[in-house]
């Protein structure tokens, strides 16, 4: 799986909403300037502002302007997936050539890595949609993806 910068950093910045999140109704916090992430997360400020912006349009993030202005999550973490997260930033979650895994027509001896590419869509899918930005923020990841990460083989 190959993620871009970008999907990297929406993430990196909804966990660092996630952190500052008071509990409030909807899950609304204190806002946070695009500023604050950057620094935080050290991400370039003006690649952020355009991910905040598709994060916005995505029903991730809200955002308030003004002297009292910044982001805040839209709802609570608790209910973002990262899954969600990189849908809104890349599009689907598996590609092969652009396509759908279920859109290619692979014939004879090949025709099996179709439904290699839909399993690893769904292992992938399972994952992301399990963790959620506030099990990032907290650094409680559930017990599957700790015992995946745990798994020497998965660190070559």
């Amino acid at each position: 799986m190959r993620l871009s910068a970008r999907v990297d950093y929406a993430l990196r910045a909804a966990a660092e909403l996630a952190s500052v999140a008071d509990g409030a109704a909807a899950g609304r916090s204190r806002p946070v300037t695009a500023e604050q992430i950057a620094r935080a997360q050290d991400i370039p400020p003006k690649f952020l502002e355009s991910i905040l912006l598709q994060l916005r349009r995505g029903g991730i993030v809200h955002a308030q302007r003004g002297p009292e202005g910044g982001y805040w999550l839209a709802r609570p973490a608790t209910e973002i997936s990262l899954a969600e997260v990189i849908r809104v930033i890349d599009g689907p979650l598996a590609h092969v050539r652009g396509q759908r895994p279920e859109q290619l027509g692979y014939q004879g001896a090949a025709r099996a890595l179709q439904d290699v590419w839909i399993a690893l869509r769904a292992s992938e899918r399972e994952i992301l949609e399990l963790v959620t930005i506030a099990d990032v923020a907290g650094g409680n990841l559930p017990g599957r993806v700790n015992d995946l990460a745990a798994d020497p083989r998965a660190w070559s």
